[in-house]
């Protein structure tokens, strides 16, 4: 797991060392970082998947494309180069990344591994020295072979392509390989932890039976489209009717399905990113990816997520009290715009009955104001 992420000159961060907990949840104001932190990590993970053996950071990739390095370099502390600092339960590794304004991709001046630093390093695989693989080897796969899905999720789709399930093993970052992942999984059993009661022990209906405790009645039909390499999706949220388009069902079911196929689709261990769990969720839906978050991680998967929802905390604070989590495995973390008379990120804690110890001004905060600006006008 993950314990640590440290920025340095990256982006809207002058330094940030931010602590990370088996389910991590980043709030706050737009423009504030908390994308920023997850595209840290997503850009780790794409140059190790995509230029394993490069001495290059790639700014633009598969999962992200954030342009050029003075796109990626804090404007005001920053030069011509960032850091990136992971920790685990045993390791630090440590890159500085350098590069000119109009680079796409950053050199790997000097990497540091448990404090044996390279510089200017000639020969990498996976952004670590060659000789350095061995004891670094569960931090490396912890970034290698994390899922990343972003908030722009593919829209519901006629046919979903079916990808070679020897060169994929994630949903990918938009959802865009979940139902092929799910169609050549199928009979696979799901992860242990999340196993619901009601249905068998297979990756599809598994997925299905998740997906009823956010749309009651869902039912899953996956089918081959002979010669053309897909496969199509049907959708139905009752037995009394037949299976219907995915873009004829509403947006909610399509944008959760990656979410739920990634986490019952993975091993122990694994991390999962996730901007905006509750895309299109109405907000009971909301709480309950909120608790179905907290159960991720109680089965041994670590999640960092970025949220606007008050219900999604709430969800997570109910999971909480329920004793499906405990309390110091949550990490809540508040990002404000930088500025010098305050904090740009502050950190409120939960106790075991899901309360919080501090409610700084903006977070979640604004149902409060807005009843009280109702209630100064007389109305009942």
């Amino acid at each position: 797991m993950l314990t640590r992420l440290d920025l340095h000159s990256f982006k809207c961060f002058a330094v940030l060392r931010l602590p990370l907990a088996p389910l991590t949840l980043l709030t706050g104001l737009n423009a504030s970082g908390k994308s920023s932190v997850l595209q840290a990590l997503a850009l780790l993970h794409q140059t190790m998947r995509e230029r394993e053996w490069s001495t290059r950071l790639g700014l633009n990739g598969s999962d992200v494309r954030l342009g050029a390095a003075t796109d990626v370099v804090d404007d005001v502390e920053g030069s011509r180069s960032f850091e990136i600092a992971l920790h685990d339960e045993e390791n630090v590794c440590e890159w500085v990344f350098r590069g000119t304004p109009h680079e796409m991709s950053m050199v790997v001046q000097r990497v540091s591994v448990n404090g044996r630093t390279s510089e200017q390093p000639q020969e990498l695989r996976y952004l670590m020295p060659s000789d350095e693989n061995r004891s670094a080897t569960s931090l490396t796969r912890l970034v290698r072979d994390l899922t990343y899905i972003t908030a722009e999720r593919i829209a519901p789709q006629s046919v979903y392509a079916l990808e070679d399930p020897h060169s994929i093993s994630v949903v990918g970052p938009r959802g865009e390989h979940a139902a092929s992942i799910l169609y050549w999984g199928s009979d696979e059993p799901a992860l242990n932890g999340l196993i619901l009661p009601g249905s068998p022990n297979t990756l599809l209906r598994q997925v299905e039976e998740r997906m009823r405790t956010l749309f009651p009645g869902c039912t899953l039909d996956l089918q081959p489209a002979l010669q053309s390499n897909t496969v199509t999706l049907g959708l139905r949220t009752t037995d009394a009717t037949r299976f219907h388009r995915p873009a004829n069902t509403g947006f909610g079911l399509t944008q959760v399905l990656p979410i739920v196929v990634a986490a019952l689709s993975a091993s122990k261990g694994d991390i999962i990113l996730i901007e905006n769990p509750e895309v299109h969720l109405h907000p009971a839906g909301q709480t309950l990816m909120g608790q179905f978050m907290a159960e991720i991680a109680s089965a041994g998967i670590q999640v960092i997520l970025e949220t606007h929802s008050d219900h999604v905390l709430n969800g997570v604070r109910r999971a909480v009290k329920d004793d499906a989590l405990p309390a110091d495995q949550v990490g809540i973390h508040f990002f404000r715009p930088r500025s010098e008379e305050h904090p740009q990120v502050l950190s409120p804690t939960l106790d075991d009955s899901g309360n919080i110890d501090d409610w700084p001004e903006g977070f979640f905060d604004q149902f409060d104001k807005d009843s009280s600006y109702f209630a100064g006008w007389g109305w009942d």
